[in-house]
This record gives C-alpha cells, sequence and structure tokens, in this order.
C-alpha cells in the first residue's frame, strides 16, 4: 500500500485538497488521475479510502469513501529525550529509523555541551512524515518543541526514567533495566556527552543511569539502540 498524509482530514470529512508539493507528487510523478484510489491517514490512527475527483498537480481534491480506525500496535510509551548532533543529517537520519521502528515521542534538548543550538523543525518534520507513510503507519510521533536540559529535567513522566552516559560510574544495562509494556523515557547526551552536573541533576530527579555496552555510540547511533531495544523487549 502506498500512504499520503493529512493533517486536516478527521470524522466529518466529505473532502480534502492535498498541497502543492503532495500534489504534483500525486499528480505528476505518480501520475493518478480522477477515479484512482489513494489511502491517507492523519496520524491519528485513522486510515481513509478516498477518490481522486480533480486530479490538479497543485490542488489534488479527493473524496473520501471509507474510513477505518486502527488501534496502536506497541502496549507502550516511548519517549527519546535527544541532544540535537552537530550534524542535522544524522539528527535527520535517527528521526528517520526511529519512526520506522516505532516511537512516540521525541524531545530535543539543549545540553552544556551541545554543538547545535538551532533546529529547523519544519524540516525534521517532515523527515518523520515521510518515514511513518514509507513504513505505512498510521500514528505519526510528536515532535516536541527544543528545550533546555533544566527546562526539561522538572518535567513529570508517568513511567520509567533513565539516562545514558558515558561517565565511569555505576550504570545499569539499558537491555536489563527496561520492562515490557511500561512507558519508557530515556534521555541521550550531545556529542560530548552530558555534563557532570546534569548527570547530577538528573539522578537526583529519579532518572536511573544505563549503558548501551561497552563501546561508545554516537548520539544517534544511541538514539536507534533505545528504540530498537524497547522494540525488542516488548516483542509479542
Amino acid at each position: 500500500m502506498q500512504l499520503f498524509y493529512h493533517n486536516q482530514i478527521n470524522d466529518t470529512t466529505d473532502e480534502c485538497i492535498f498541497d502543492a508539493i503532495e500534489s504534483q507528487h500525486i499528480v505528476r510523478v505518480l501520475r493518478k488521475k480522477e477515479g484512482d484510489i489513494l489511502w491517507i491517514t492523519n496520524g491519528l490512527g485513522d486510515l481513509y479510502k478516498s477518490e481522486i475527483i480533480h486530479a490538479h498537480d497543485k490542488r489534488c481534491r479527493v473524496k473520501i469513501v471509507l474510513k477505518q480506525f486502527y488501534s496502536k500496535n506497541r502496549n507502550y510509551y516511548l519517549q527519546v529525550v535527544i541532544a540535537p548532533t552537530k550534524n542535522l543529517e544524522r539528527m535527520e537520519w535517527f528521526l528517520e529509523k526511529a519512526t520506522e521502528i516505532g516511537i512516540d515521542e521525541i524531545i530535543p534538548i539543549f545540553c552544556d555541551h551541545s554543538e547545535r543550538k538551532v533546529l529547523k523543525m519544519e524540516r525534521l518534520e517532515k523527515v518523520i512524515i515521510a518515514a511513518m507513510k514509507q513504513s505505512v503507519q498510521y500514528y505519526l510521533p510528536k515532535l516536541a518543541s527544543p528545550m533546555k536540559f533544566d527546562e526539561f529535567i522538572k518535567q513529570k513522566f508517568d513511567g520509567q526514567r533513565f539516562i545514558a552516559h558515558c561517565e565511569e560510574t555505576t550504570r545499569n544495562s539499558f537491555k536489563n533495566s527496561v520492562k515490557p509494556e511500561k512507558n519508557i523515557q530515556i534521555l541521550i547526551g550531545p556529542e560530548g556527552d552530558f555534563s557532570p552536573n546534569e548527570i547530577e541533576i538528573a539522578l537526583k530527579e529519579g532518572l536511573l543511569p544505563v549503558t548501551f555496552g561497552e563501546n561508545r555510540l554516537r548520539t544517534e547511533t544511541a538514539g536507534i539502540v533505545a528504540v530498537h531495544t524497547v522494540a525488542l523487549i516488548n516483542e509479542i
């Protein structure tokens, strides 16, 4: 199935119009025409069967002919709190692969050792949408607005909370600490790791220190390892 995304579609929608970029892709690239069927999701678990009624390459219009709702196929909620990488392409790679594997929320945080302090959120959102469509999922992961470490760490989370760092202190194995069917929050630092002060603050807030193994991983690699580990532990 080829999946399309439209964030304005809902239970009351009879017709919808795609923007110029998506319309051009549908009409010019895929050569879709009036009468062809498109499958659309709103990223909220809904799947809509639609029929093209006006194949215009700037305003492709469809009518809804069938609606289906799908419950999430994961029995856990995964929130990855990650420092953006200096190379933005590495951050985009993480978002793409994490979405394909299965993630619910990404929160970018700026830390003491962060080299990147600015993010193009619209660009990152497009990466997540494309990955959702490519992997044929009906739930769009939430990309939260970036925040500073000190702002984030005081927030509450109902579930297991972890911080992965490289300091030579007592740390548990992440894969041995995660429990199945639980909400998970995992913090992953920048290329220079979390500062000792940030680690101390996190531990005082109740986060458990963990490691992904003996090898030192890049930020984006650590993020993928975390997402995949949680997915495997919850595999049915």
